[in-house]
């Protein structure tokens, strides 16, 4: 059995809306996978390792609560990405940014997100 490396566990959670600006190129989609430092996410456009990001990310309101949804503004770096084929045709590309500006408001805010989910 293989050792988690990381130090902030991911979740698989494709309820965290997304926002994403790179370049020229802007995209909506939703994550795949989050954690504390980064989130995993599919793309309609190649974006070449090591490109720097913009994101937003958009949590949805927690049940009960009312004052909107919960944003968390944030740059990151593609650090990993592949292309997704089927039948020979690429459909998308699956796309691993790392956060590199998050301030400890911005980490507390995915944390708490993302804490309910690691039970």
């Amino acid at each position: 059995m293989a050792t988690e490396r990381r130090v902030y566990p991911r979740v698989a959670d494709d309820n965290v809306a997304l926002k994403l600006k790179v370049d020229q190129f802007d995209a909506i989609t939703h994550t795949l996978n989050i954690s504390a430092s980064g989130v995993y996410c599919k793309v309609s456009k190649e974006l070449p390792l090591m490109s720097r990001v913009e994101l937003t990310l958009i949590f949805p309101e927690p049940e009960g609560a009312e004052g909107g949804k919960r944003t968390v503004e944030v740059t990151g770096v593609v650090v990993r990405e592949h292309p997704v084929i089927i039948n020979g045709e690429v459909k998308h590309y699956d796309v691993a940014i790392f956060f590199d500006s998050l301030s400890a408001r911005e980490k507390d805010m995915i944390s708490q997100y993302l804490e309910p989910r690691l039970k």
